[in-house]
């Protein structure tokens, strides 16, 4: 194997490197890591997934549960009673994150607090848009422009 098949001299072959990103962004998405979380207890119909996820809106939830479906990460079981119900569980590439998502969790245990700078940055944010005023640098620029 030349240098040229490596990334930067680690020994990582390009392909490894887009199926790690790939595998980051898929589990990483808004809501995806809960959704799976959850999962790992059981079956759950979308209502139970929905109030377990606070915040989550039903577009979002809906969203979710196809990408994961789509991924083969999680299967939609349609059970046929009267009236319907549709349940959700994980499938074997869906339980093989446990391990992995266990260590995600353990390492937020440790690094995590509450409420970090971003997330209270961001609600902040979300207040601002929410009562129609924008945040002081937002209304600084704003002032500066119009002069």
């Amino acid at each position: 194997m030349g240098s040229s098949d490596t990334i930067q001299g680690m020994g990582l072959k390009p392909g490894l490197c887009v199926r790690f990103h790939r595998a980051v962004e898929l589990i990483g998405g808004r809501w995806t890591g809960a959704v799976i979380q959850l999962l790992f207890h059981g079956r759950m119909r979308f209502a139970e997934l929905r109030v377990a996820i606070p915040d989550i809106s039903d577009r979002m939830l809906s969203e979710r549960l196809r990408v994961l479906e789509a991924e083969g990460i999680v299967d939609r079981i349609v059970v046929p009673e009267t009236p319907v119900r549709v349940e959700y569980q994980l499938t074997e590439k869906g339980r093989a994150l446990e391990h992995a998502l266990g260590a995600v969790g353990k390492w937020a245990e440790r690094w995590i607090t509450d409420a970090s700078p971003a997330a209270a940055a961001e609600a902040a944010s979300r207040s601002a848009r929410r009562s129609g005023r924008a945040s002081r640098p937002a209304r600084a620029a704003s002032s500066r422009a119009r002069r």
